[in-house]
């Protein structure tokens, strides 16, 4: 607690100065390009790896960057209003579906059932990430014989943005060129970044 504590008094002092004009203009509103979507782990920081600044992004974490489909039969609500709030009220012109490597939510998906006994909610979370899963092995290409794991992070990726289409609000500005659905891969050892190229079927280096 100390370090976030002597963080909240540098920022105040220090940090704070460098964008004080921009955070008076965002004092009664904000107007974020992209709907930035990404896992709750730790070592994702989406200011930093896009290098954005404050009000370019609403963001919406959770466990495996997951989005609930339309017809879903459980509620998410707390990641569906953020979804319905980014897309309608903000009106992003962007979405950004970022999964990342040795993703402990994916890894998940490799562990028995019995894993989830003691964490129920997590376990019925992770149902809807796991036809990336299933659908990663059935295709059995070299990703998979490869590195299983990435092959099934990437696939999620894919599956996230199936779901995203679902929904109606989303898919009827997508297809008007209001917004537009991105899918990027994150390589947390090298640094990089990978979008997913939908003509080529395969995500590509963003450089």
């Amino acid at each position: 607690m100390n370090e976030l504590l002597e963080g909240v008094k540098k920022f105040s002092n220090e940090e704070f100065s460098t964008y004080s004009n921009l955070f008076k203009k965002l004092t009664d509103k904000q107007h974020p390009h992209t709907l930035f979507i990404t896992c709750s782990d730790s070592r994702i920081q989406p200011g930093l790896i896009t290098q954005s600044r404050p009000g370019d992004l609403f963001i919406i974490r959770n466990v495996a960057n997951v989005v609930p489909p339309y017809d879903s039969s459980i509620n998410h609500e707390d990641t569906l209003s953020a979804l319905e709030y980014g897309v309608q009220v903000l009106e992003v012109n962007n979405i950004v579906v970022c999964g990342h490597s040795n993703c402990g939510g994916c890894k998940a998906l490799f562990a028995e059932k019995n894993t989830f006994e003691s964490m129920p909610h997590t376990g019925k979370w992770l149902e809807l990430a796991r036809p990336a899963k299933d659908k990663a092995e059935t295709r059995g290409d070299s990703s998979w014989k490869e590195d299983p794991h990435r092959s099934v992070e990437q696939e999620n990726i894919l599956l996230q943005m199936d779901h995203l289409l679902s929904h109606p609000f989303i898919r009827e500005k997508q297809e008007n060129g209001s917004l537009r659905v991105h899918g990027w891969y994150y390589d947390i050892g090298a640094g990089e970044i990978f979008n997913y190229n939908l003509d080529k079927q395969l995500f590509e280096k963003i450089s």
